[in-house]
């Protein structure tokens, strides 16, 4: 069960903004969500992971110290480490929600998505990966294909849950040492119709026609 007075990645995810995609509340549920963040620093960088499930279960943590070249690069190669992380305990027709620090990087990640789902799309949002990541982007793409359903949303560094793990990856070893879980969330109900009664979260509330 989710710990008291922490918020879960799923209210993280439904209170904030999902770059350049949206879709009717009813399509919002996640099974599983994913937090990521990656930090550099001259002396060494590291990579925070958090996998929760959309009950607030615990799924992973992972604190890794890494080299990146600079942090945008770190911040591919976190999200790549915990897509994959994810494929290996979860099955191909979860709906998965990411929650990540980087806008550019959120941006990338939906307009992905729409053209997995959508090939003849042209985008308004044009990829702009940086040179060192283009190994991490190929992979993070290849597990957007690889769920059901994968949508980012953007969230500040003091709200994301790994950013700690990533920056301060010597104090938080021990979470690489928590028994690896396998963990299928409990049932939730996903109402079929557009029409149904229900208040969108604000990720889908109020946005002008251009968002």
């Amino acid at each position: 069960m989710a710990v008291y007075g922490r918020r879960t990645l799923r209210n993280l995810f439904d209170d904030s903004p999902t770059p350049h995609i949206a879709h009717p509340p009813r399509t919002h549920h996640r099974h599983f969500y994913v937090a990521t963040d990656g930090s550099y620093r001259e002396s060494g960088g590291g990579l925070g992971v958090v996998i929760e499930t959309h009950d607030g279960e615990r799924v992973a943590r992972l604190s890794v110290p890494d080299s990146p070249p600079d942090n945008n690069v770190a911040e591919y190669r976190a999200l790549h480490l915990g897509l994959d992380v994810l494929a290996a305990r979860a099955p191909r027709t979860a709906r998965v929600g990411v929650l990540i620090d980087h806008e550019n990087l959120a941006a990338n990640v939906n307009t992905a998505t729409i053209l997995a789902q959508d090939t003849d799309w042209l985008p308004h949002h044009q990829f702009t990966i940086p040179a060192s990541a283009e190994h991490h982007w190929r992979g993070i793409r290849a597990r957007i294909c690889g769920f059901a359903e994968l949508r980012a949303a953007q969230i500040s560094s003091g709200e994301n849950p790994a950013h700690s793990l990533a920056n301060a990856p010597d104090q938080y070893s021990h979470v690489n040492r928590e028994r690896a879980r396998c963990v299928l969330p409990q049932p939730f109900d996903v109402p079929q119709s557009p029409n149904e009664t229900g208040v969108p979260p604000p990720s889908r509330a109020d946005r002008h026609a251009g968002d």
